[in-house]
């Protein structure tokens, strides 16, 4: 295959230095990688498949530690506050007491069976405004994180979205405006805790587990949703305002586990590195990898951790990481993702879940949520498994097929057998059930694949440089949506029912074809190599297959994105002089656009967790 020139430019042709060259219009002054392997190269992909005898080759393997495991399970209570408040309001807009004391009057039908209803404005306020909030959270924590540290920011979250959960349970007859902004005021600290804990779980994982402590966040919001249904069934039937006001109480329990717990552990080692504070990093690290703080392992990543920091020290304007090198491809692709995971339809089920089913047949469709709860639990712990033994984009694509076909069905039988059959008749109970059946199918594919992988493919197509705004860009772009499905999916349902499900169906395909044909494979590469990947514009058709040669495999820690010294020129970037030479200008998408993805080596299906 060509090969990228690293050898350093500013010698002259007479670089012996072999590797693949954009075209000379297009080359950059890029320093000479050295001859010896850079640090992170000896034991940075330490869960890589394993040959032979069972340990990687070459590779020290780190087992797990008793104090990962409560760390992950601790912080993970951020993923168990937001999906315990995801499924929690589901079950409120059908209870009799929160529909007295919040909805408007109305005459008892079949449909209003206690007289009160919500008009589809009220309704999708209730439900949506905790997105706005978590839109606005998501982007202030980040700077607030960097600034005052990720383990002291998440209790001070924890506190804000407990006085929204106080504002809800404190609100009297007929003020749904203050369940609206409790809600809201929720949403801000569960907005903020969606961008933290992720973050503090990969910066003091253990590199070989990394894939699979952040994959527990997405986990805990599952067993949130499936808690919430539980706590709703057992408290529904109640004539008093405990029946929504326990509920909501709970809630306030694993903001004060999480609050607290996480005062008892460390602050994240990347964090204490970039202020200063190196001797408590590594103490940190040690402790969290269970080896001496002199092991290779750990000497090999401090090395690493260092040398991206002073790197990437100074300021860089959040605007970089749209003019950076493929940065505006990278972000555009983050949060067309992060979108599309919002668009496949999953919470189209989960917010409204208990009315969708409330005439399948089922005597409490507070079951069916416990069930659809349930499916999604179960199949998130295979996810946890797929996301290190399956390539993301196959994972992916192949999800968003099964998903337009589920939706398909489901839309097709609920808008033409189930709509209009009488209630309790054969053809109603069928078609309820045929309509259960595809949901749990679609919850099952969304589980174990988009509600996982998305958050791990956008967490390694940034480089460190630009990954905290690359990742808060695409986190807002899940927000937005969430907020725009939650507010309109009344009004849509009001008017054309279960052919709402067709849209999401549409969605489900054009998913397929963002993924097919612009998301590059990361598994089985670390944060570097992929980094290299969108640089060189490997075609992600084929991209599983993309390997690099052994030399340019040594020039990794020393090339990419982290390692330019560059400045913005509208869209496109300049390096900046070194030793009096200027570097060549390089434009987005001025790379030569050569086929980098015919390679015939070994395929690695490993999680992708490279260092940082």
């Amino acid at each position: 295959m060509s090969k990228l020139q690293v050898g350093d430019n500013r010698h002259g042709a007479g670089s012996s230095s072999s590797t693949a060259v954009p075209s000379a219009a297009t080359s950059m002054d890029i320093p000479a990688a050295p001859q010896d392997p850079v640090a992170s190269e000896k034991h940075s992909n330490l869960d890589q498949p394993e040959k032979g005898n069972g340990q990687p080759e070459g590779k020290f393997s780190v087992g797990i530690t008793l104090r990962t495991v409560v760390m992950t399970i601790l912080t993970a209570m951020g993923g168990f506050i937001f999906g315990y408040d995801t499924g929690q309001i589901s079950g409120f807009l059908e209870m009799r007491v929160f529909l007295e004391r919040f909805g408007e009057r109305t005459p008892v039908t079949n449909e209003h069976q206690y007289g009160y209803y919500f008009t589809n404005v009220r309704s999708g306020l209730i439900v949506g405004l905790l997105s706005i909030g978590t839109l606005i959270g998501c982007l202030i924590a980040g700077p607030l994180a960097n600034k005052y540290g990720r383990k002291w920011c998440i209790p001070a979250w924890c506190g804000i979205f407990s006085i929204g959960v106080v504002a809800q349970v404190a609100v009297g007859t007929g003020d749904w405006v203050g369940i609206v902004m409790g809600r809201w005021t929720a949403g801000l600290g569960v907005g903020a805790l969606s961008v933290l804990v992720p973050l503090y779980m990969s910066e003091t994982s253990p590199v070989n587990v990394r894939g699979a402590v952040v994959a527990c966040y997405q986990l805990f919001i599952t067993i949130g949703i499936f808690t919430a249904d539980c706590i709703n069934y057992g408290t529904e039937s109640r004539n008093d305002t405990g029946s929504y006001r326990i509920p909501m109480g709970v809630g306030w329990i694993w903001a004060l586990i999480l609050g607290v717990g996480i005062i008892f552990l460390p602050e994240s080692p990347r964090h204490d590195f970039n202020h200063n504070n190196p001797s408590r990093a590594r103490t940190t690290m040690s402790k969290f990898y269970g080896l001496p703080e002199t092991h290779p392992v750990l000497n090999s990543e401090f090395a690493e951790i260092e040398q991206v920091m002073r790197l990437t020290a100074g300021n860089h304007p959040w605007y970089e990481a749209i003019t950076g090198p493929r940065m505006f491809y990278r972000v555009a692709l983050a949060m067309a993702l992060q979108m599309l995971q919002q668009l496949t339809g999953a919470n189209y089920f989960f917010y409204y879940g208990t009315s969708i089913f409330q005439g399948v047949g089922i005597d409490n469709s507070y079951v069916t949520a416990m069930i659809l709860g349930g499916v999604n639990v179960g199949a998130t712990f295979f996810g946890v498994w797929m996301a290190r033994h399956f390539r993301r984009r196959e994972s992916l694509y192949i999800a968003a097929l099964w998903q337009f076909m589920c939706f398909i069905v489901f839309a097709s039988v609920g808008q033409f057998l189930f709509k209009d059959a009488e209630i309790g008749s054969s053809t109603a109970k069928t078609a309820g059930t045929v309509m259960i059946v595809f949901a749990c199918l679609f919850i099952v594919g969304f589980a174990t694949t988009w509600g996982p992988l998305v958050w791990a493919c956008i967490g390694e197509m940034f480089p460190y440089r630009y990954r905290a705004v690359g990742m808060a860009c695409a986190t807002s772009a899940n927000w937005f949506w969430n907020f725009m499905l939650a507010f309109f999916t009344p009004f849509i349902t009001g008017d054309i029912q279960y052919a709402y499900g067709y849209v999401f169906a549409g969605c489900n395909l054009a998913a397929f074809i963002v993924v097919f044909f612009f998301l590059i494979e990361s598994s089985g590469k670390t944060l570097e190599e992929v980094d290299q990947m969108y640089l060189l514009h490997v075609k992600p058709i084929g991209s599983a297959k993309f390997e690099f040669d052994e030399e340019t495999k040594k020039s990794i820690g020393t090339v990419g994105t982290d390692k330019m010294d560059i400045e913005a020129k509208g869209m496109g970037i300049r390096k900046k002089e070194e030793a009096g030479v200027g570097g060549g200008m390089q434009g987005e998408g001025e790379f030569e656009n050569t086929d980098y993805s015919g390679s015939n080596h070994p395929v690695t299906s490993s999680g992708g967790n490279g260092r940082l």
